[in-house]
């Protein structure tokens, strides 16, 4: 997961407490190392949850002497071998083999454009040392999070609210507008605001530049249209049934980039299913799968084992059954609450903390679906997957349980 932060200061030198704040409050993002970086009016800081390349060589903030650039970065980049071969080609040496050092040389060869060439979920700071700007980006779809505060001669970001609020100098009152969003969106605030006057986010798909001077520019570097465009190819519904499963399978296959074990966290839904069947099809032994449940209340059902064992059992995976007893769902809560970067009204918020929590002392990297049910439930396509014996009617049954959107930069 990690955590980035930064600060940018006019006419004196960033603070270091500042970022030791912002970095510490953090920890729970990245408890496997952390860094700070400052020359002169900027600093960055990072918290590190090794995922890709676990040397030294890849920790953070990342500093590139040759090129004059420095990063803080968030996040995946999927397609990061095939870029650092086409970087190799173009004369650029390599001492780390992860994902970050990709994205400095992408930013040297390319500039911010490079964030077209990026297949992943990311949020990233990168500075000039010989210009003094610094540039920040965002996912297409704005998976990894990447807030930010201003007040008198700074500005600051953060991968957390709660970060920045920890650097002090925050305006805390509420913003009528995110609190209207807040009630009117079922819990969202959407970018560039949050719940707090003080504190905003960058938008999806944007590049924020950050010049010496003071001056800033804002760009979207991606955008989507619903609907059939002008110059599609009729498609038929097994057209449509094998696009989906050739998108899936990528999303899937991608999501795979880790030199650590991962997991799926199998609520027995249809998008959690679907995930494990690829993996499965895919030829993946031993795939490792997690599900939750409550005791039973009341006579009703407290958990969804019935079906996320029989997929377990359909596909031969390593399952585990976490069980929870009622009354530490409440123990929990306001760990779950402070937990957040921004209020959540999710019914299953403390479930999936508690799911996090056990499943993160077996494994760093989870697939999960979240919500895909909704839209995946009309698809023909998914007769590929189930043999007549296990139709999908026994595994569709809805479920939120998640955190990654399997389905994105697709």
């Amino acid at each position: 997961m990690c955590g980035i932060c930064g600060e940018v200061r006019t006419g004196r030198d960033a603070s270091v407490a500042a970022l030791s704040s912002m970095t510490d409050a953090m920890r729970a993002r990245g408890p496997d190392a952390s860094g700070i970086h400052i020359q002169q009016n900027i600093g960055f800081g990072h918290r590190r949850l090794s995922i890709l390349d676990l040397a030294p060589a890849s920790q953070q903030p990342m500093v590139d002497s040759e090129l004059g650039l420095g990063l803080v970065f968030n996040g995946c980049i999927y397609n990061f071998r095939e870029l650092r071969s086409e970087l190799r080609e173009l004369g650029y040496r390599f001492f780390s083999e992860g994902d970050t050092e990709v994205i400095l040389k992408a930013y040297h060869a390319w500039g911010a454009n490079c964030v077209q060439r990026f297949k992943g979920m990311f949020a990233f700071a990168v500075w000039e040392r010989d210009s003094g700007r610094v540039v920040l980006a965002r996912d297409r779809l704005g998976i990894k999070p990447l807030y930010f505060a201003e007040g008198d001669g700074f500005f600051r970001f953060a991968s957390t609210l709660p970060a920045l609020l920890a650097a002090g100098d925050v305006d805390t009152s509420l913003d009528p507008v995110g609190l209207h969003h807040f009630f009117s969106f079922h819990g969202a605030v959407p970018a560039p605001r949050t719940i707090l006057k003080g504190v905003g986010k960058l938008a999806p798909a944007t590049i924020l530049t950050l010049e010496p001077d003071g001056t800033r520019t804002c760009r979207r570097y991606w955008s989507f249209t619903v609907g059939q465009a002008s110059n599609d190819a009729p498609m038929s519904e097994r057209d449509w049934s094998d696009a989906v499963e050739q998108t899936m399978r990528a999303a899937v296959e991608r999501r795979l980039v880790s030199d650590v074990p991962v997991g799926v966290l199998l609520s027995g839904g249809l998008d959690s299913s679907l995930i494990v069947a690829l993996l499965s099809q895919m030829g993946h032994q031993d795939i490792r799968t997690f599900s939750i449940g409550f005791e039973r209340v009341g006579g009703h059902s407290g958990d969804e084992f019935e079906y996320s064992d029989l997929v377990a059992r359909k596909f031969g995976t390593r399952h585990e059954q976490i069980r929870i007893g009622g009354s530490r769902a409440l123990d929990v809560l306001p760990d779950a609450i402070r937990s957040m970067s921004e209020p959540m009204v999710s019914h299953d918020a403390v479930a999936f903390y508690l799911l996090s929590a056990e499943v993160a002392k077996r494994v760093k990297v989870v697939q999960s679906g979240q919500g895909a049910d909704r839209c995946l439930a009309a698809i023909a396509g998914i007769r590929h997957f189930f043999t007549p014996t296990m139709p999908p009617g026994n595994i569709a049954t809805p479920t939120s349980t998640g955190s990654m959107v399997t389905l994105a930069d697709c």
